[in-house]
């Protein structure tokens, strides 16, 4: 019972975290825009490399730990994009980034459900669920660095 109490509390206070997270950043200059937008998209990378080479073998399959990096890869994603507003053009994005914002939202908008996907996916504690979470999710990646990141 004490246990169910704790994570109910728990979970009660992430949720109540939600709104502050989902806040739109605010950038005092263009390059801190590029800066914020470099880093978060770098970490995500790396939490999402964990969960691949897991998926493929590369590395030991650890079900805590592949939960945890998709968990993360699935917060992380969606909080780059306000960073490519009117004026914060450079870093690795291209300008299509800004001449093609319908199409650069929705592949955003796919990547976002793709990492949802694999978060749930890695829930589970499912190998299998996590390799058929993997294909998708970096396939809505490759699709928007093949549009909008410069090489």
């Amino acid at each position: 019972m004490i246990r169910l109490a704790t994570l109910a509390c728990a979970l009660t206070l992430a949720v109540a975290a939600l709104p502050a997270l989902a806040q739109p950043q605010k950038f005092d200059k263009p390059e801190d825009a590029v800066k914020f937008r470099q880093a978060t998209l770098k970490e995500l990378q790396k939490n999402f490399k964990r969960v691949a080479d897991m998926a493929s073998g590369r590395d030991d399959f650890d079900a805590k730990g592949a939960d945890e990096s998709a968990t993360r890869v699935a917060e992380l994603i969606k909080q780059p994009w306000p960073a490519f507003g009117p004026g914060t053009e450079g870093g690795k994005a291209r300008p299509e980034v800004w001449t093609e914002q319908a199409k650069f939202q929705d592949l955003a908008g796919k990547a976002q459900g793709e990492m949802l996907k694999l978060a749930a996916a890695a829930r589970t504690g499912s190998l299998d669920a996590i390799k058929a979470a993997m294909g998708p999710a970096g396939a809505s990646c490759k699709a928007c660095h093949d549009s909008f990141r410069a090489r």
